[in-house]
């Protein structure tokens, strides 16, 4: 149960950097593909980094 939200991250990331793909090849719009990669990478980064940290007393 603990390997879900890694998958689900993961694959918001791979879809995110396909429409980037699109993007770059002006099928999709660059605009909307960059903020969507950048914040899938960045939850992602975040929800590494905040697992295990000490919240006190």
């Amino acid at each position: 149960m603990g390997k879900i939200p890694y998958f689900i991250m993961i694959l918001f990331i791979a879809i995110a950097f396909f429409l980037h793909i699109l993007a770059l090849i002006h099928i999709f719009p660059m605009l909307l593909s960059a903020p969507i990669l950048f914040t899938s990478i960045l939850i992602f980064i975040v929800y590494l980094n905040d697992r295990r940290r000490f919240r006190g007393f």
